[in-house]
């Protein structure tokens, strides 16, 4: 049976399905709709995205989409491990701007839902990892946007003391200083 565990920041999911092995190794239901369903969970993902990244200390994000192209995700690792973190950028919301985070492996096949209204970033703690995300809309390059990694006011507690970052992801904003385009309901 799949495991459903809400974070410090309930809608925010830790997703294990289960693991079926024996001597040839294992299988394993990855994604299934009904079980999210059951647990109250209601997207329906329409693209699989993969990331490849070498270097552990690789931090991906922080990212969303701005509506009407906000996307959901369903993060997996398929190669090596990564921590994962979800922001909460819903204005009005009672956790807005703190963070959940959860490590992912591919050896254990725990999934990460990162719902509307979060940003979303991931920081690689092995070589040749590899990320596997669905996500519930579509991309949209005039829709992006983001937060610096190591903003002050979030005090993400990155595993890393020299992290590996694209210059996209380094020029981006602090918190207070974007107009979250979220609003909690």
């Amino acid at each position: 049976m799949t495991t459903i565990t809400r974070l410090a920041i309930p809608e925010v999911v830790l997703i294990t399905p289960p693991r079926f092995a024996d001597s040839r190794g294992y299988f394993s239901e990855t994604y299934k709709l009904s079980a999210l369903a059951a647990a109250g969970l209601d997207h329906t993902f329409i693209q699989d995205n993969e990331s490849l990244s070498s270097v552990p200390g690789t931090i991906r994000g922080l990212h969303f989409q701005a509506p009407p192209f906000a996307q959901a995700k369903l993060v997996r690792v398929i190669a090596g491990s990564v921590f994962d973190v979800a922001v909460d950028i819903r204005k009005g919301s009672p956790t807005y701007g703190q963070w959940v985070g959860a490590t992912l492996t591919a050896e254990h096949g725990e999934q990460l839902l990162i719902p509307h209204g979060f940003a979303h970033a991931f920081c690689t703690l092995t070589p040749d990892v590899k990320v596997l995300y669905k996500v519930d809309g579509a991309y949209s390059k005039v829709s992006e946007g983001g937060i610096i990694w190591n903003d002050p006011d979030l005090a993400i507690d990155w595993p890393v003391t020299e992290a590996l970052v694209s210059d996209k992801d380094a020029d981006l904003p602090r918190l207070k200083d974007i107009d979250s385009p979220f609003t909690y309901s």
